[in-house]
């Protein structure tokens, strides 16, 4: 068995960004991944989240997409979740696996997964879509910057509904989840991840304008990131005579 049949690719969220970092991921020959949403097939998903079709409205979100995707790779072992990630399932669940993809809508759901991951030590690659923009980046815990060191805290209640009314451009979420599938198939395959504590912003408006920022990590977080890679710095630094 290679060590990349042995992985296992966790994927929370089966929407805009979900339903193209699955198919991703089958499509590249991926065949081991958990798919957990709680949500039903409903009309209003058909437009963006193009697996889906008439035949799956009512059905829960992660079977009708195992579905599908065992049709494009046969020996795929999905995992389907009808739940949804919470404090009390988080570490069971993400312990599982080897690599997460946080594709969900919820800010609160993905400072969830980024601290299980980081107390687990288990990878994941961010994703977010707002209207026109998205953003992806890969964060490598006790190595590169979390969802911590840019923000303490998730946004207030007030700010998730305004981008909630904003809503997202099916085109711009399938981009972000393409790349999310990208960095975590690098990452299970022993390579290091391109946005590995580097922010990917996609611009739709502006031709679909690609801006890289590196993330610095932040003293004192969480994560640990900042202090582990000083203590790494001076044991590598030279003695001075």
């Amino acid at each position: 068995m290679s060590v990349l049949a042995s992985k296992r690719i966790l994927i929370v969220g089966v929407g805009g960004l979900g339903v193209p970092a699955a198919c991703a991921l089958v499509r590249a020959g991926f065949a081991a991944l958990g798919l957990l949403d709680p949500d039903l097939v409903d009309l209003s998903n058909l437009p963006r989240q193009v697996i889906f079709g008439e035949c799956d409205l009512g059905t829960p979100k992660v079977i009708a997409a195992a579905r599908h995707l065992a049709a494009i790779l046969p020996n795929a072992k999905i995992e389907a979740m009808v739940q949804s990630l919470d404090a009390a399932n988080a570490a069971e669940i993400i312990a599982r696996f080897d690599c997460v993809i946080d594709a969900t809508d919820s800010p609160a759901t993905k400072f969830l997964i980024n601290d299980a991951c980081v107390d687990l030590g288990v990878p994941f690659v961010y994703g977010g879509v707002l209207g026109l923009a998205g953003q992806a980046m890969t964060v490598l815990p006790g190595s590169t910057a979390c969802l911590r060191c840019l923000f303490e805290e998730p946004p207030d209640e007030a700010e998730v509904a305004s981008c909630r009314e904003a809503g997202i451009i099916g085109p711009v979420a399938g981009a972000i989840g393409e790349a999310q599938a990208a960095e975590a198939l690098s990452f299970v395959s022993g390579r290091m991840p391109a946005l590995a504590g580097i922010m990917l912003t996609l611009d739709g408006s502006q031709s679909g304008r690609v801006r890289l920022t590196p993330i610095a990590t932040r003293i004192g977080c969480r994560c640990g990131a900042a202090e582990s890679n000083a203590a790494a710095a001076s044991v590598a630094a030279p003695a001075r005579s």
